[in-house]
């Protein structure tokens, strides 16, 4: 396959993001999923002095195909697995919500630990999954966590009338400039992430419980590498990473 990077005669479709945030969250289901979905350009913005930290809603309780495999087993295994992988993109905390796999309800119980873990890290920028797929098959708990993230973010964490037993000491009602959702079928920007896309991929080869047999030349990393390349294929750069941009209320 050619891919032609040249402007001529082609129109951009999406607005190019270049800035880096100071803090940014990834708010994802399961282990793996935030490397999926936004781990190239987590890995571009570590690697440019933003702080990120990670909310894991769920356990990964239910993440194996193996039938002689147990809750218990799969826990330990995808939780030392999501830690090394997100060492490799330079994440700081990884926040995990215990919530079972299939069990995560969008509620006022996960909106409130949402609603909290924003009041504490103050991220400009959230990453998280795009509920609104509608071609596709979305995971219930994906689709729970991209709703909740919004409500989050509007009204409850910037109100403080919300949750207002919150707000003690350092923990004060704040506003998140930008939502960035990924895996929707409407993105409106890109992140050029030619220099951190081998960063991506060396960190979702560390869940070997869920992605077996990725490795560098293998044919999942050209099939991942093929995918950002058609991501970027009408601009000047090789690799991008595509979201569904909101900007949140003031």
């Amino acid at each position: 396959m050619t891919h032609t990077f040249s402007m001529t005669n082609r129109t951009p479709k999406h607005d190019v993001i270049r800035d880096i945030p100071k803090r940014a969250m990834v708010i994802f289901a399961h282990p793996d999923d935030a490397e999926i979905g936004a781990g190239a350009t987590a890995a571009r913005w570590s690697a440019e002095g933003c702080e990120i930290t990670y909310v894991q809603c769920t356990t990964g309780s239910s993440g194996s195909n193996n039938t002689d495999m147990t809750s218990k087993r799969i826990v330990r295994i995808r939780s030392t697995e999501q830690r090394a992988a997100a060492d490799i993109i330079g994440v700081g905390e990884i926040i995990v919500l215990n919530h079972p796999d299939g069990e995560l309800e969008a509620n006022r119980t996960f909106l409130k630990e949402i609603v909290y873990a924003l009041r504490k890290y103050r991220p400009e920028i959230v990453l998280t999954h795009d509920q609104h797929r509608i071609h596709r098959f979305q995971h219930r708990d994906h689709r729970h966590v991209g709703t909740t993230a919004q409500d989050a973010v509007y009204p409850y964490a910037r109100d403080h009338l919300h949750f207002p037993e919150q707000i003690i000491y350092e923990i004060k009602p704040y506003k998140v400039k930008h939502l960035f959702f990924w895996g929707g079928e409407q993105p409106n920007i890109i992140v050029d992430v030619t220099d951190s896309i081998n960063t991506k991929i060396k960190a979702l080869a560390k869940h070997e419980s869920q992605i077996a047999g990725l490795s560098f030349g293998s044919d999942m990393d050209l099939r991942i590498r093929e995918q950002h390349m058609v991501e970027a294929r009408n601009y000047n750069f090789k690799y991008g990473e595509t979201f569904r941009r909101l900007t949140a209320r003031t």
